[in-house]
Order: C-alpha cells, then sequence, then structure tokens
C-alpha cells in the first residue's frame, strides 16, 4: 500500500526524519514548513494526498487551523496530529476539527509506520467490515490495492420505497432507514464475513470475498441474504426487500476523486447482481448460475429465467431461493 503523504512541521529534523522514515516503505511524501505553505501545496496538486501528518504548534496557523482548513480542501484524506504537548483540551480540539489520530514525539519508527497504517485504515474501512477483516488488513494492506478478485457480490432493496416514503415524514423516513433497515442490514452483512461496499438510495451492496479472499463467499452471501429476509419479516417494519446475487471476477481496490474515494468492485458480475435485484419479486433472492455453482447444494434454488445483461455478453442463466424446499 503505497501513500501519497505531506508532512507538516516548522522543524526541519523533524521533516527529514519522517521523510526517510516513510520512504522507507515507498510511500510518497512532500514536506512543508508551516500550514500556510501545506495548503498552497494542496491547492496545486490535491491527487498527491491520502495523508497528512501536521505538528500541532507551529508559528503561524498551528495545526488544527491547518487541518480545519485542509478539510475544506480534501475532506476525504486521513489526518495525524504530531505532537509532544498533548493536552486535554487540545485532543477535544483536534477531534473536533476532524483528527483520525495522534502521533506522540518521540516516537519510534515502527510505531509511527503502524499508526498511519491504522488511522489510514480505519477512515476508509473499519465501519464497513467485521473486526477480524480489519484486522487483517492491518497486517496486509495489499488487500486494498486494485487487483482482479473472484468475489460474490450482494445488492438488497426495498420493494415499493418510492410510494412509502411519499406517506412518512422526512424524520419517519430517515429513522425508518438509518434504524430499522440500513443498520440491521450491515450488521448481517458483517455477521456473515462481507463488507457494506456502499448505500445506493433505499439499495445496499455488500461484497463477499473481498477484500480480503475467503473461501465459500457464495455460501456466506447467501446465508447473508437469508438472514435479511427473515429479519424484514419478523422485525414488522412494514417493508419488503428483493435480493440478487452474482458472482465473478471483478476489479477490486479504492477508486474515486480527490474529494471523495471508496473501496468497491467494478466489472459484470456488479452489474448483474443489481439487474438481478431489479427483477427480484418481495421475499425473494435470485442468484446468477455461477453463485449456485459455488453453493455445494448447500441450499435449493431452482432455475428461473435468463437475464439479458448487454448486447455484448452472453445471457446470464438465473436462479430463484425455493423457501422450505418450494418456490
Amino acid at each position: 500500500m503505497k501513500l501519497g503523504i505531506l508532512v507538516v512541521d516548522d522543524e526541519d529534523g523533524i521533516r527529514r526524519s519522517l521523510t526517510r522514515i516513510l520512504k522507507e516503505d515507498g510511500h510518497t511524501v512532500q514536506t512543508a514548513p508551516s500550514g500556510e505553505e501545506a495548503l498552497n501545496i494542496i491547492q496545486k496538486n490535491p491527487t498527491i494526498l491520502d495523508v497528512v501528518i501536521c505538528d500541532l504548534i507551529m508559528p503561524g496557523i498551528d495545526g488544527i487551523k491547518t487541518i480545519e482548513e485542509i478539510n475544506k480542501i480534501h475532506y476525504d484524506s486521513t489526518k495525524i496530529i504530531l505532537t509532544g504537548y498533548g493536552t486535554l483540551e487540545s485532543s477535544i480540539k483536534a477531534i473536533d476539527a476532524g483528527i483520525d489520530g495522534f502521533i506522540t514525539k518521540p516516537f519510534e519508527n515502527r510505531e509511527l509506520k503502524w499508526k498511519i497504517k491504522e488511522y489510514y485504515l480505519k477512515r476508509k474501512m473499519r465501519q464497513f467490515i467485521a473486526p477480524d477483516i480489519f484486522n487483517k488488513l492491518l497486517l496486509e494492506p495489499k488487500h486494498l490495492e486494485p487487483k482482479l478478485s473472484l468475489i460474490t457480490i450482494l445488492f438488497s432493496d426495498i420493494r415499493g420505497f418510492t410510494k412509502l416514503s411519499s406517506v412518512m415524514s422526512p424524520d419517519e423516513l430517515a429513522h425508518l432507514l438509518n434504524t430499522r433497515y440500513f443498520q440491521p442490514m450491515s450488521a448481517i452483512v458483517k455477521k456473515h464475513g462481507g463488507m457494506v461496499d456502499k448505500y445506493i438510495g433505499d439499495s445496499v451492496m455488500a461484497l463477499f470475498g473481498a477484500p480480503v479472499n475467503s473461501d465459500g463467499h457464495e455460501i456466506n452471501a447467501v446465508s447473508c441474504a437469508i438472514e435479511m429476509l427473515e429479519y424484514v419479516k419478523n422485525s414488522k417494519t412494514g417493508i419488503d426487500i428483493g435480493i440478487g446475487i452474482s458472482t465473478g471476477y471483478v476489479v477490486t481496490g479504492i477508486f474515486g476523486s480527490v474529494s471523495k474515494k471508496e473501496y468497491t468492485a467494478i466489472g459484470m458480475p456488479v452489474n448483474i447482481a443489481a439487474r438481478l435485484q431489479k427483477i427480484a419479486s418481495k421475499d425473494e433472492i435470485l442468484i446468477s448460475e455461477d453463485t449456485k455453482n459455488g453453493l455445494k447444494e448447500k441450499f435449493i434454488f431452482e432455475k428461473a429465467g435468463i437475464l439479458e445483461v448487454s448486447k455484448h455478453s452472453n445471457p446470464v442463466l438465473y436462479f430463484r431461493w425455493a423457501k422450505n424446499g418450494k418456490v
């Protein structure tokens, strides 16, 4: 995992020391002797920035003010305060400013490298994945680099959501989505070894077998889907969902713009899962043939139809989950 790092410190010795240490791990490092110079660097070339390490006490604008101004330009970057003057008051101000973590001077080289990696991954990944997967990423962050991955993709979507949203107040709608749907769905995804990729309107997109490779990702995704249906049925929320699942090779990694980057998957299997979710009726799970082939007959699925994805791809045979052995 190679990062673009900006070191902001008025002490030349600290800047040189950090540059040497960070370049040992292959990171690209730029330095600035002041907050003002750091802002100039970012404004000229914001694409270089993944992590900012900023001294707390500096002439001119201090570290917290520098971070606040950087947030206006590049909110998505990881911000770390470097300090030898840690106080409760400064810690509170730093957290309010959007700091991801602290490194205390003097520091050990190994501790410095580890904390940069930890804070970066926490900002990017921790809210979406199970703790055991996060810990594996800390040990091997190369899993986040762009690569071809064999994974299973799940899409879940509320049926009749447009009509539902038209009869609910904004507060009621937010409570339903956040508390009664997104939160429990995300917990179920994590429970089955998946990661929440994103929320799209009232849809949940989840990945299984990424960012850390795992066997049985097809089984995990289908187990997750079944528990999602059971939760909705028992929760008495008044909503119904349909689920589409597909398996195949995709490109995974961190993609995005200067202002927002995210880990995601790109490729035809993602499109297939999304299309299956769209045609799934309420309380229905539709899966691709590639997903079914990985289930080892653990679940009963029956042939449901053929999906024409695009003019440039082969038709996809898909299957419907047979509840209690019945379609």
